[in-house]
C-alpha cells in the first residue's frame, strides 16, 4: 500500500508540473496578448491601434512572467550540465555543488 501511496503522490507532482508549465504560461503569455488587444476607441478593421496603457503595463507583466520562467529553466538544465543544482538564496538564484 505503501509503494501505491508513493506512485500517486509522484503522479500528482508531475501532474501539478504539468499544469502549470503546460497549460499555464502559455495561458498567462494569452492573457498578455488579449491585454495588448484591448484598446482605446479603435474600430475592429483599424490599423492605427493603440493599446490601453493599463492594458500594455498588464501585456508587459504576463510576458515578464514568462520569460522569467524560462530562464529559469534554461538556469536548471545548464547547472544540471555542470554538476551543479541552481537554488535561490534570498530570492537570488546562485549555482551550487551538488
Amino acid at each position: 500500500m505503501n509503494n501505491l501511496w508513493l506512485a500517486l503522490e509522484g503522479a500528482w507532482h508531475v501532474l501539478l508540473a504539468g499544469l502549470l508549465l503546460g497549460a499555464g504560461l502559455p495561458a498567462v503569455f494569452a492573457l498578455g496578448v488579449r491585454a495588448l488587444s484591448y484598446g482605446v476607441g479603435a474600430d475592429i478593421d483599424a490599423t492605427d491601434h493603440t493599446p490601453h496603457p493599463i492594458a500594455k503595463v498588464i501585456a508587459y507583466f504576463c510576458f515578464g512572467i514568462v520569460l522569467l520562467a524560462i530562464a529559469i529553466g534554461i538556469a536548471t538544465i545548464v547547472a544540471s550540465g555542470f554538476g551543479m543544482e541552481l537554488v535561490f538564496r534570498g530570492g537570488l538564484p546562485a549555482f551550487v555543488p551538488k
